[in-house]
């Protein structure tokens, strides 16, 4: 069957490299990819509602640890990068990438809130000839049952009109291999010319592409790649929690389970689930199937196991303690890492959210380090206090009663962290050669030793502007 006349020219024009490509939602998902598009040729202009990321961009900078500030300084000079607050941008377009966040409310429900609102700047500014692609990860049906109507109301038609498309974000912070470049880019398009010319685009700036039959089924794949990690996970935690009960090395066992060279995938346990997928996707397929009056068994049990960590690490903590002599109530505690993983700075659904509220709920005086995150805003965390990251190198030898490795970043010096701790709680195994003060999440424990009750001087831990007088104080007391 012949192309229709606008399917032939955009294809063209996004072939040629004409083409005016738009990205909504300049965050961990956006800018990555506004980047490619304006390194492969295209005039490209990100569109977001934070002017502090629009300035950064407009002046050469970049605030995504993943892109080189030096790539979007040489974008911005060539002209082909530049962002806006402004969505009447939207009128200069002919392809729009929607990158917003897609998180859960408190009931566990999806809140699409972002991608409607987007939906709704786009409609009266469409026109015909224009490609739309959702890169949300969101619940299979998004695009159709949701995007589509609120596009069509001005009386455009999808896959005749105007062209509509699902990708979704692969997006791994901090991997030193895969980028958004090399990593393959599944297209599910509305009709098989919005598939084309959606590939035909990320073509231009990415290596591989992998077309599907519908939005749907791309919608599906993202969800059963994040729900994967997130059932072996929770698989894994409970190995963890039952390894401590029999005295088995939970690190040990995966390691050796690891080189079998067939049917085998390392999963690693830890203190619970971070990030902006792992924790979500799975609760909104979840959600989905209960539409479908389906009960998703393994998803929620998996979701238990990986929200009860914070919990298991809690009493790990006052386990530690208690072999010491020292209660969890009034202790000094300090939590090594609150980014969700090692090596970069974003702290969206970190366990150690959960983890510090847990513990200030017990009446620990806590504190926090964190090379990656040098101030932690108290809205970040249930009823928390602002503070700042500690420098280990300044503490006194045995300042802390307890030190808990959340993240297991690289810049930790972690024979540092453990001179500057009483007793250590690894729960990422982290530590390569733990002393006899250290205590490993599913491993068993040594016997306590106790520390002598030396006194050390206090350390002035500062606290982030603006912050209460109470918050002050708590952060003050260690």
């Amino acid at each position: 069957m012949a192309k229709s006349a606008l399917v032939a020219s955009l294809l063209d024009s996004i072939q040629a490299r004409r083409a005016r490509a738009g990205v909504i939602g300049l965050g961990y998902v956006g800018l990555p990819l506004a980047v490619e598009f304006a390194r492969a040729g295209y005039a490209t202009v990100g569109i977001d509602l934070d002017p502090s990321k629009v300035t950064a961009i407009n002046d050469g900078r970049s605030y995504i640890d993943d892109v080189p500030t030096a790539d979007v300084a040489a974008l911005r000079a060539s002209g082909t990068l530049k962002a806006t607050t402004d969505f009447d941008a939207i009128l200069e377009l002919d392809t729009i990438n929607i990158c917003v966040p897609t998180p859960l409310r408190k009931t566990k429900d999806p809140d699409l809130s972002y991608i409607v609102a987007v939906a709704e700047e786009i409609a009266p500014r469409l026109r015909p000839g224009m490609l739309i692609i959702l890169e949300s990860t969101t619940y299979p049906g998004t695009t159709d049952e949701l995007v589509l109507p609120i596009l069509e109301r001005g009386g455009l038609k999808a896959g005749k009109d105007f062209f509509l498309a699902f990708s979704p974000e692969r997006v791994d912070p901090s991997n030193p291999t895969f980028g958004t470049h090399n990593v393959p880019k599944v297209v599910g398009g509305f009709t098989p010319a919005c598939t084309e010319l959606a590939s035909a685009l990320y073509q231009a700036a990415i290596a591989t592409i992998v077309p599907v039959s519908s939005p749907r089924v791309a919608e599906m794949v993202k969800l059963l790649e994040n729900t994967f990690r997130a059932v072996n996970i929770g698989m894994v935690n409970e190995l963890a929690l039952m390894c401590d009960r029999m005295g088995i090395d939970v690190w040990e066992v995966v390691k050796a389970a690891a080189t079998k060279p067939f049917g085998f995938m390392p999963f690693y346990p830890g203190p619970g689930l971070g990030g902006h997928c792992i924790p979500i996707d799975p609760f909104y397929l979840s959600w989905k199937a209960r539409q479908a009056g389906f009960e998703a068994r393994f998803i929620e049990l998996a979701g238990a196991v990986n929200g009860s960590m914070p919990h298991y690490v809690v009493t790990l903590i006052g386990s530690a303690l208690n072999g010491i002599r020292l209660p969890l109530n009034g202790s000094k505690v300090l939590v090594a890492g609150v980014a969700y993983k090692r090596n970069v700075d974003d702290i969206r659904e970190s366990p150690a959210m959960d983890l510090l509220s847990l513990l200030q709920e017990q009446g620990a005086e806590l504190s926090y380090s964190d090379p990656h995150v040098p101030v932690l805003s108290g809205k970040e965390w249930p009823n928390g206090v602002d503070m700042r990251h500690v420098d280990l190198a300044s503490v006194p030898a045995g300042y802390y009663d307890c030190i808990v490795v959340v993240t297991d970043h690289s810049k930790f010096d972690y024979a540092e962290l453990q001179r500057a701790a009483k007793v250590v709680v690894d729960t990422r195994n982290a530590i390569a050669n733990p002393g006899p003060n250290v205590v490993r999440l599913g491993a068993p424990q040594a016997a306590a030793v106790p520390v002598a009750a030396a006194p050390v001087a206090p350390v002035p831990v500062a606290v982030a502007p603006g912050a209460a007088p109470s918050a002050a104080k708590a952060v003050a007391a260690v």
